[in-house]
């Protein structure tokens, strides 16, 4: 059993930051891609930034330059900063996961989602 818990969001007005965090816990033998998506309403989810476990990174071009993901590989944990924040960020945003169990199973995994919104 895997849980991936997400921390962070709220509410920011255009321009400004936040940071999401996302904590893996369970029977984890390795844990390869962790990403962050986004789903703002009337609209299909979509990948906003991908995080190897070697650290190669992808970015949506919608985020790039502003947002920027990293991973704590001890803590299997990854964040997301989210600098110059604009209305259109708002949405749901959700972590994931492409994790292997000790069981030798490997699937995605996602957090519960959180919201973020961006008005003033």
């Amino acid at each position: 059993q895997v849980l991936l818990v997400q921390s962070g969001g709220g509410l920011v007005q255009p321009g400004g930051s936040l940071r999401l965090s996302c904590a893996a816990s369970g029977s984890i033998f390795s844990i390869k891609t962790m990403g962050w998506y986004r789903q703002a309403p009337g609209k299909e989810r979509e990948l906003v930034a991908g995080i190897a476990s070697g650290g190669i990174t992808n970015y949506a071009d919608s985020v790039k330059a502003r947002f920027t993901i990293s991973r704590d590989n001890a803590k299997n944990t990854v964040y997301l900063q989210m600098n110059k924040l604009k209305p259109d960020d708002t949405a749901v945003y959700y972590c994931n996961a492409d994790v292997c169990t000790f069981s030798g199973s490997c699937r995605d995994y996602w957090g519960q989602g959180t919201q973020v919104t961006v008005s003033s």
